[in-house]
């Protein structure tokens, strides 16, 4: 089945390749609510165990060739719960950190929108990189500014720190260089669209007001990657 069938078939290979991607989603939640439950670490890293993990279903998805339509309604749907979790505890380990944050519903709409975005354009590696660069270069930046910020600064009322901006930057670079030369090959194009995913994705995580980075962030870092695409590679 292609990226952009329009047909709502649930062939057995795609109901196959739907239930492996809900077993990934599957064992990230057990594990973050055992890390919570435990206390085998404090709640931040149980919360980004979930917001790593959960980035790679964009990886499965486009690996898989699962269609636009599956995973429009799974974003859909994890809008849903997120937004059911934000006023119920139904997930302590993905909300129980001692703030008020819509980052996990703005996270689900994210990858939907991705994925609107860029499986019609048959580029549906850029929908995996945009949520990827939230994945890890948001959640270690947090994870090292939390542990070992130790110059900090704000914008816009939020304290950020150098250390954790700095991580951004680099684990964004990282990740948009590693599926653009892996997908268009090595060059300096390619490099140079890395570094302005990296550059406005830093920009746009250290202004993260009620978690609106989780949406600001997969969706800017697609679109250069869409735009260098035609412009460059």
């Amino acid at each position: 089945m292609s990226f952009l069938d329009p047909h709502l078939n649930l062939t057995p290979s795609l109901l196959g390749s739907i239930a492996l991607v809900a077993a990934w989603l599957g064992v990230t939640i057990f594990t973050a609510e055992w890390l919570y439950r435990r206390q085998v670490a404090g709640p931040e890293v149980g919360r980004k165990v979930v917001h790593i993990s959960t980035g790679h279903v964009l990886l499965l998805a486009w690996w898989l060739q699962i269609p636009a339509w599956v995973g429009i309604t799974a974003s859909l749907l994890a809008a849903l719960g997120a937004w059911l979790s934000y006023h119920l505890p139904l997930l302590p380990s993905v909300n129980g950190v001692g703030r008020r944050s819509l980052g996990t519903l703005f996270y689900a709409i994210s990858i939907g929108l991705v994925i609107a975005l860029c499986w019609p354009a048959d580029r549906p590696q850029y929908a995996a990189l945009g949520i990827l660069v939230m994945a890890w270069g948001d959640g270690l930046a947090a994870l090292v500014g939390q542990r070992f910020g130790r110059h900090p600064y704000q914008l816009g009322g939020i304290t950020k720190s150098w250390e954790g901006s700095a991580t951004m930057a680099i684990v964004s670079f990282l990740v948009a260089a590693s599926i653009l030369f892996s997908t268009q090959g090595f060059s300096w194009p390619a490099g140079a669209i890395a570094l302005g995913i990296a550059g406005l994705a830093t920009g746009l995580e250290a202004f993260s007001k009620w978690g609106i980075d989780n949406l600001t962030v997969p969706i800017a870092s697609s679109v250069i990657a869409l735009l260098g695409d035609r412009l460059w590679l």
